[in-house]
């Protein structure tokens, strides 16, 4: 089991070449297993296209091409993490791709 990674965590993880946010709960990620949305350096703001900046990393999380992560066969480091209130708009966008109507 991985320990440690924690949402909101950006992580550059082996074999991906763009960093990836970590987008799914921490009582999840507990697993080692992980949900992550991909960071494009390029692009354009939209409503699944949320824009980050951090130190280590800027660019747009696609919130659509979220994928599950086994840490546990992965490689990883950490390279900062996003604000919680980021972390907030980024999940709301996740979650909204499965709303009801």
């Amino acid at each position: 089991m991985k320990e440690g990674i924690c949402q909101g965590d950006l992580l550059k993880i082996e074999r991906i070449k763009m960093p990836v946010l970590v987008v799914s709960k921490n009582f999840f990620n507990q697993s080692g297993e992980v949900i992550g949305c991909p960071v494009y350096r390029n692009g354009k703001p939209g409503a699944l296209h949320i824009r980050i900046e951090t130190e280590e990393v800027t660019g747009y999380v696609h919130c659509e091409k979220m994928a599950l992560l086994d840490m546990n066969v992965r490689r990883y480091s950490k390279l900062g993490s996003i604000h919680m209130s980021e972390i907030i708009d980024i999940t709301d966008a996740v979650q909204g791709i499965f709303d009801y109507v």
